[in-house]
Order: structure tokens, then C-alpha cells, then sequence
């Protein structure tokens, strides 16, 4: 038998095995009734609240509680539909109430920060957080907040502190956020403990929409497990108790895709939930399943309208990390890509933003500054695959091999999590 033949079997072998594990998970039945909604209950809840309130204030316009109210509904409508105007306008509508009452009340001030957490604005989150913990009221919510903050900035000390500070195994708050604490230091399996513990105090609550958010949190980790029917399972579950979760609905779509390997129903179940939703990462999820189809047009149609929402100026720096990835494809514009590198940097000197930093001096040639960069500022400090796939091309650049091998064979125990395409591109590293 020659080394060719030889080598020609192996594949098909491990081509055949690949299909044979693979399986169906998902039925149309399941999901089509909450892909064709006549009526979407919790987006006309959120529409009738902005309505009531909004009449109220017009009524009695120095009554600034209103404008609290006001905001918690737009901010709700822009989690239901994906339109920015609705979070710039709660913000309008927080700064406003917060003016009112001279910045001294804690809960408007935490209201603002979750606004500008919603808009990666972290470091005028963290500013306003700070002042609320300096007032002191309701000072374990501010703290819980303050978490999440500076995890988001990389300032993983003042984060594990407030862990700490906080600490409560019988909160469902708390739970959560060990979780995900968990799961930034790549322990995955502890990070699903919590979440279940947390599910758990969800359900025994028997709050809506504590429960829908603890279903489809724990199916992305499930996912992540390659646990993909329960990662299923939970989205359904989710929902369940909202027909109109794009999130979930987006979740199913991804196993459709990456576990499946069907493209097609995948799009169908995506152009189903954009019709509805505003939100540009539908588009750039579309274009890596056009691209996955080879068909290039439609890639390409689907970047371009990415593009095009994102240029969005009150999308503000929410999309830099995919804009940076994209422009960073094109030599043309690898000059815009390293400066939204070096801004994000700026804004969020996490090691996440550091990967990207560092991918763009090797987009550009430059690998051994990419090298130096990951060794600083990435390498076990995130434990996130795409960053993981940086290093790796970074290393086997830099002629590091073997590192580059190992990291290899982690990411591809990632694959369902990164896509068919990124397969693909693991494989060759």
C-alpha cells in the first residue's frame, strides 16, 4: 500500500466516523411556531409600558420617576427588537432623571451604568458605580455591578474583590456571576455547576424572566461543553416562556449550522428573526454561513450591511471587535483596523482587546510584535477559542510548533463553538 492510498483511507475513515457521530438534534415542530409569531406578547407588553408611561409624564412633566420608568421600557424594547434608538433614548431619558436629582440616588445612577455597559461605555459605567458606592444605597446591587464592570475593563483584582465582598451561595446573583467568573479563568465545568445552581433558585422563584435568561444562559454554556441536545433544550425551554427570545431562536440557529452542518434551514431560521430584530449581528452571522456555502455574493452583501448598521454612529464602540476582524481582512484598510485595535485597547485593556491588538500586527506582517503582544497581555489570561486560534497562527508564525500543536488540539475540541469555517482554519494551523 502506497503512503498516498495510505493517507486517502485515513481521511475517508475519519470522514465516516465524523458522520456516524453526528446526529439530528432539532425539529422544525419544535421551533417553527415561535419563528411565525402573530403576536408577540412581550414586545407589546414593553410597547404598552413605554406608552403608559410616556402619557403619564406628558401629564405631570416634573414627576422625573416617570422618566425612570420611561427608560426600563426602552431599554426592554431594545433587547426585544435590536433598534439602537431605544437604548440612546433611555440613556437620554437616565441622564435626565439623574440631573434631576443632582447625581445622589444610587439606583438612577446604577440605571445609567447598565445602560453604558450596554453600550461598552464600561469606563463611564464604572465612573457613575463608583459614586453610587460612595452613597451607599442598596450598596450590595452597586457592588454586584461593580463586578461585572471591572471584569469587563480587565481589572481582574478589583473583580475577584467584589466577588468576594459579595459572596452569597444562596443568591441567585451571586451564583451567576461565579459562573462567569468561573468561566473567565477557563474553568468551564465549575462555571456550569453555578449556573445550574443558579437555574435552580431561578426556578424555585418561578420568575419569567429570571428563568428564561437562566435557560438560555445555560444552554450557550451547555454549547460550549459540547453538550449541544441540552444547550437545545434549554433554548426551547426559553422559549417557552418568551416566543419572542431572538437570543434563543439565534442559539438554535447555530447548532442548525455548526453541529448539523445544514446551512440552509439555518438561514431560514436567522432571515425569520432579522425581519423582526434590527441587531447587525444577524448579518455578519449570515455572511459566515453564505461563506460556508461558498457562495460570495450573498458573504458579501451581508458584510457590506453590516458595515453600513455599524457606521451607525450611536452604535458608538458596541461592534469594534468584529469591525476590527473584518477590516483587518482587507490590506486596504488594515490602517483602520489597527487604530479601532489600539482605541479598544484604550477603552477596555482586557486581554480579549489585546488579541485583537495583536492580530492586527500580524495581519500586517509584523508577527514577532504579535508574538510579544499574546506572551503579555493574552496567553492565560483569556481562555476564549478565537483568541486561543490568534495565538496559535502567532505562534506557528514565529516558528513556535509545537506550542502552536498543542494549542491546535484544544481548538479542535472547540469547533462546534467556532464554526465549520474556523474548522477549517484550525486544521491547517
Amino acid at each position: 500500500m502506497n503512503n498516498t492510498y495510505y493517507k486517502l483511507v485515513i481521511v475517508i475513515m475519519i470522514v465516516f466516523t465524523s458522520c456516524q457521530n453526528q446526529k439530528t438534534i432539532t425539529d422544525q415542530e419544535d421551533y417553527n411556531q415561535y419563528l411565525d409569531l402573530v403576536e408577540n406578547e412581550a414586545l407589546q407588553t414593553a410597547q404598552g409600558d413605554y406608552a403608559f408611561w410616556k402619557e403619564k409624564l406628558e401629564k405631570e412633566p416634573n414627576q422625573f420617576p416617570y422618566l425612570i420608568k420611561i427608560a426600563t421600557s426602552q431599554s426592554q424594547l431594545f433587547n426585544l427588537t435590536g433598534d439602537i434608538d431605544y437604548l440612546i433614548a433611555a440613556e437620554e431619558n437616565l441622564k435626565q432623571a439623574n440631573e434631576q436629582t443632582n447625581f445622589e440616588k444610587s439606583s438612577y445612577l446604577r440605571a445609567l451604568a447598565r445602560n453604558y455597559i450596554s453600550q461598552h461605555r464600561f469606563k463611564e459605567a464604572l465612573s457613575f458605580l463608583n459614586k453610587a458606592e460612595t452613597i451607599g444605597e442598596s450598596l450590595k446591587g452597586t457592588q454586584k455591578m461593580l463586578f461585572d464592570v471591572h471584569l469587563e475593563l480587565g481589572n481582574v483584582e478589583e473583580a475577584k474583590n467584589y466577588l468576594t465582598i459579595i459572596k452569597d451561595f444562596n443568591d441567585f446573583d451571586y451564583l451567576i456571576r461565579l459562573s462567569k467568573w468561573s468561566d473567565h479563568k477557563g474553568d468551564l465545568d465549575s462555571a456550569i455547576k453555578y449556573m445550574e445552581r443558579a437555574l435552580a433558585k431561578a426556578e424555585s422563584s418561578n420568575l419569567k424572566g429570571t428563568k428564561q435568561w437562566a435557560y438560555s444562559n445555560i444552554a450557550d454554556f451547555y454549547g460550549h461543553a459540547g453538550e449541544i441536545e441540552k444547550s437545545y433544550q434549554y433554548y426551547l425551554k426559553a422559549l417557552e416562556l418568551n416566543p419572542g427570545d431572538s437570543y434563543s431562536k439565534k442559539g438554535i440557529a447555530w447548532i442548525v449550522y455548526s453541529y448539523e452542518r445544514n446551512p440552509e434551514e439555518a438561514l431560514r431560521i436567522l432571515n425569520k428573526i432579522s425581519s423582526d430584530n434590527k441587531s447587525p449581528d444577524y448579518h455578519l452571522l449570515k455572511a459566515e454561513i453564505a461563506d460556508y456555502m461558498n457562495d460570495r455574493k450573498e458573504r458579501e452583501l451581508n458584510i457590506e450591511k453590516y458595515m453600513t448598521s455599524v457606521r451607525n454612529e450611536k452604535y458608538g464602540d458596541m461592534y469594534n471587535k468584529y469591525k476590527v476582524e473584518l477590516l483587518a481582512e482587507n490590506k486596504r484598510k488594515m490602517d483602520s483596523a489597527f487604530s479601532l485595535a489600539i482605541q479598544e485597547v484604550d477603552n477596555r485593556p482586557t486581554a480579549q482587546s489585546y488579541d485583537l491588538l495583536a492580530w492586527t500586527y500580524y495581519k500586517k506582517g509584523d508577527v514577532v510584535k504579535a508574538l510579544e503582544i499574546v506572551n503579555n497581555y493574552v496567553v492565560g489570561k483569556t481562555f476564549e477559542p478565537t483568541a486561543m486560534y490568534h495565538v496559535a497562527k502567532i505562534y506557528k508564525a514565529n516558528g513556535k510548533k509545537d506550542e502552536a500543536n498543542n494549542i491546535k488540539n484544544e481548538l479542535l475540541e472547540s469547533v462546534f463553538e467556532l464554526g465549520p469555517l474556523m474548522e477549517k482554519e484550525i486544521n491547517n494551523i
